[in-house]
């Protein structure tokens, strides 16, 4: 045990000290970076046609179910095959007869936190893609996992999948986990949702909460004001004696929210009972069909899949370039994470030998 907690102390050293030079580093690098403030937002757009994706898993299977002579003879076939298809498009473009007429799914994904922070990379993905769909044979398929958060946040992140819906290009989407609360703010955009068995959906409501720490104040014979211009300018406070009629006022205005709430999602899913599932409630997979929060089980991978077999499925994702100090940042915290778990693993393992 005392060569484990040595060892500890020794990793411990080394952490700290690689930590201060990369602090040092990351601080240099982003004094000389202040003057490239402007590109700082620069990303890329990365595409990936997932209809191959789909397809070199089916294939890989089959080769491994080969012997020998019959796999080598698939892979030559393969390669013959890629060849005379590179060979035709390329025919194709030169002629200026290339095929259109097959149908495209856009793939989005949005992966949300309390801020809704990928609202940004999302509103570019969605502009990139609106220049390029056709309304009339095109979907866009937004793959969503969110679990709620600010209201002003999911708002903007809702109106950003109301562009699509407004430029007539049908969007679907899908939840394997979870559209609850500003997620599902966000889901019942969709002309049609698709969710797993599982996945928790719904949540329509609106909460706040805040400590209070008044009373601790009084006690130590600290004074707090606020002082306003306004009624209502701060109906609720933290630090301050909260009043009846602030509180009453503070209530008042989640009630409009969550009235604005109900609103949004009843005007994009009519035949949904808004005073049924408005409570706040959640639903897995299958009550949320029963209720009609969503219109299919199916998980987002069976669904693109099928998909696959009538149009060109293509993954669309912004993504912005990382300065070097948050590269180092996110190398940092990987490290860190790594080393504690190796400490707590070697106590762990030393404590139930």
């Amino acid at each position: 045990m005392e060569f484990l907690t040595e060892y500890g102390l020794f990793l411990a050293k080394i952490v700290t000290f690689v930590v201060a030079a990369l602090v040092v580093i990351s601080v240099i690098m982003s004094a000389a970076q202040k003057d490239r403030g402007d590109h700082e937002g620069e990303g890329e757009l990365k595409i990936r046609k997932l209809n191959e994706k789909y397809e070199k898993l089916r294939e890989a299977i089959q080769a491994r179910l080969m012997s020998g002579p019959q796999r080598k003879a698939f892979h030559k076939a393969r390669k013959k095959l890629e060849k005379a298809e590179k060979k035709a498009a390329k025919a194709a473009k030169d002629t200026g007869e290339q095929d259109d007429s097959r149908s495209r799914v856009y793939v989005l994904d949005f992966d949300g936190d309390i801020k809704a922070s990928d609202t940004d990379p999302l509103r570019r993905a969605i502009t990139a893609v609106l220049s390029v769909a056709d309304p009339e044979k095109d979907e866009v398929v937004i793959r969503l996992e969110s679990g709620g958060g600010l209201v002003h946040s999911y708002g903007l992140a809702a109106a950003q999948l109301d562009r699509i819906r407004s430029k007539g290009v049908r969007l679907t989407a899908c939840v394997d986990k979870v559209a609850a609360s500003g997620g599902y703010m966000m889901a019942c955009v969709a002309d049609r949702i698709v969710a797993s068995p599982f996945a928790i959906l719904g949540s329509i409501g609106v909460v706040a909460q805040l400590p209070n720490f008044h009373r601790f104040l009084k006690k130590n014979d600290v004074d707090f004001e606020v002082l306003t211009a306004g009624e209502h300018k701060r109906t609720m406070t933290i630090f301050g004696e909260n009043t009846d009629k602030g509180r009453q006022k503070f209530l008042e205005d989640l009630e409009d929210t969550h009235g604005l709430f109900k609103e949004y999602v009843s005007e994009r899913r009519p035949d949904l009972d808004i005073t049924a599932v408005a409570n706040g409630d959640i639903w897995f997979g299958k009550r949320a069909l029963e209720v009609k929060l969503i219109d299919e089980i199916k998980t987002s991978d069976e669904y693109l899949i099928e998909a696959c077999d009538r149009a060109d499925v293509v993954s669309v994702a912004y993504q912005r370039k990382r300065t070097l100090p948050e590269k180092l940042g996110l190398a940092t915290s990987a490290a860190l994470e790594h080393t504690v778990w190796k400490v707590l693993g070697a106590f762990r393992n030393q404590k139930f030998q």
